[in-house]
């Protein structure tokens, strides 16, 4: 791929319209070359034509999903942050994963990247059992945590380089692989400066190339754009949407912005109190709402003593109206405790 290929259109745009930019060819070259260590594929090419030579050979096994969680459950103490919650993504596919604090979304994703324990059978990675394969598991991920990672006192550069021994890339790729991660972020121009002189997007940024860097099939972000302005959080999507148009990788997001779900993501579900309330599209889930509601308005039309909705049947619903429909309107004395709050709050005055 060069920078001259046309750039794919993501789900969620309209026609015609793209949500990102061509990728350069250093990024072309990033996506291309960090593939070959981990066998992270690039997306099919829809303009190439079929080979005469293999329309007789035999159906393929059937893809796993990216991500398959069954009854998975976990629990501190006596309190069950999640429920039982049953969960399948899509080889390629933007899932977002939306929910009021403490409803048990980022537990959920320590199970998923192992950093939590979880009983066999409960989490699949492209296969891979988490509680038998972790190395395997952990080898196919790309994990950006809610709390920030990145090290002040270290240059961009050397905070990917980090991430790059971690993940034990060879010794002899890893100079190159590094580089060719900042590019994909737009942060060659800055990998010299100390992270501590970054501005809240290019941390963001930064820790984007520290979990691209492994080139993984799987990328986990835990609101990635917390505490940046809306310039920003476009920029930092335009980069994941470059790097997933350009390699198919899979795309697991929570964030609590509804317009960054309604634009990003092919599908969601909604999460609440441990387990998922709702999932579909962000078009079905609002086409589902408005059914509910004009039914409500029908029965309280024909029965006098059914109780009445404050919202019109005609008024076309938003995704934060379904969210607000599963996760209540007031405030619950179960959405989050102390810590989560500090947690967050501190994550956005960092980036902000």
């Amino acid at each position: 791929m060069t920078s001259e290929d046309p750039v794919r259109p993501v789900p969620g745009a309209a026609p015609g319209q793209s949500l990102h930019a061509a990728p350069s060819r250093h990024t072309a070259e990033y996506l291309h070359t960090a593939g070959t260590p981990t066998g992270w594929p690039t997306a099919p090419d829809p303009d190439r034509a079929p080979d005469p030579d293999r329309t007789s050979a035999p159906d393929p096994a059937p893809v796993p999903d990216a991500l398959a969680c069954r009854g998975l459950r976990y629990a501190f103490g006596e309190t069950r942050a999640v429920d039982g919650v049953d969960l399948s993504v899509r080889p390629g596919e933007v899932f977002g994963l939306l929910g009021p604090n403490g409803a048990g979304k980022t537990t959920a994703i320590r199970c998923i990247t192992t950093l939590l324990p979880v009983p066999t059978g409960m989490v699949r990675v492209f296969g891979h059992d988490a509680a038998r394969e972790r190395m395997a598991v952990r080898r196919l991920l790309g994990y950006v945590p809610q709390q920030l990672s990145a090290d002040a006192g270290l240059t961009g550069r050397e905070n990917v380089a980090l991430f790059a021994r971690v993940f034990d890339i060879p010794r002899r790729e890893r100079a190159a692989r590094v580089g060719q991660a900042l590019e994909a972020v737009g942060l060659t121009d800055a990998a010299n400066r100390l992270a501590s002189t970054y501005s809240g997007g290019m941390i963001r940024r930064l820790e984007l190339a520290q979990a691209l860097v492994s080139a993984p099939r799987l990328l986990m972000l835990d609101e990635p754009t917390i505490g940046l302005d809306p310039i920003a959080r476009t920029t930092v999507w335009e980069h994941i949407n470059v790097v997933r148009a350009a390699t198919g990788m899979t795309v697991l997001v929570t964030t609590h912005y509804m317009d960054e779900a309604e634009q990003y993501c092919d599908r969601v579900a909604l999460m609440h109190r441990g387990r998922i309330r709702a999932l579909g599209t962000p078009a079905e889930l609002r086409s589902d709402l408005r059914t509910r509601r004009a039914q409500a308005a029908r029965t309280t039309t024909t029965t006098p003593s059914a109780p009445r909705t404050s919202v019109s049947s005609d008024v076309e619903p938003t995704l934060e109206d379904v969210f607000r429909d599963v996760a209540g309107t007031g405030l619950d004395e179960q959405s989050g405790d102390f810590r989560d709050v500090r947690s967050t709050r501190r994550t956005a005055t960092r980036v902000g």
